[in-house]
């Protein structure tokens, strides 16, 4: 128990990290005594230097669902690669029905993206990039959808290494 203690705190203590609540949902279970209420939360949280992860969270609370969300998001922190405060290439991500395209923008720009894909791209530290996301409006689809094409970005020396 002493351990789990220590790790929590040094989790706290590091915690430099942006976190972003993309949606709460809220579902009623019909019992025989009415409706039971739980509540999921999408939370992304990133270190806005190309670190980003994506959680979900179940609780009978909103803020048990989004503490959950959090911790979910930190255990899924990945590395995405960028160009500057952009992307290096045109990619395109897809989850189930969403479907989301994204290209780099120049400086000055902004983030010209819209739904669950803001969040994300805000929380990897991407300031310039122009989006659309196609098919399903459901957002945490969006957003695995985006983590699915931020995972696919790829550097023009990891491209010539490949092609060598």
């Amino acid at each position: 128990m002493a351990f789990n203690r220590d790790k929590r705190s040094d989790a706290g203590a590091e915690d430099n990290l942006d976190e972003h609540t993309v949606f709460i949902n809220r579902c009623a279970k019909t019992v025989k005594g009415g409706r039971r209420m739980s509540f999921s939360a999408v939370i992304v949280v990133g270190d806005k230097a190309g670190k980003v992860g994506v959680g979900f969270g179940k609780a009978n609370e909103v803020a048990d669902a989004i503490r959950k969300g959090g911790e979910a998001a930190r255990k899924d922190m990945r590395t995405v690669t960028l160009r500057g405060k952009t992307i290096p290439h045109d990619v395109e991500g897809v989850c189930d029905g969403g479907r989301v395209i994204l290209k780099p923008a120049p400086d000055g720009t902004g983030l010209i993206v819209g739904g669950g894909m803001r969040p994300v791209l805000e929380a990897v530290g991407i300031r310039d990039a122009v989006g659309k996301s196609l098919g399903s409006k459901n957002r945490l689809n969006v957003v695995k959808a985006t983590m699915n094409a931020l995972m696919k970005l790829r550097s023009a020396e990891e491209i010539a290494a490949i092609r060598a």
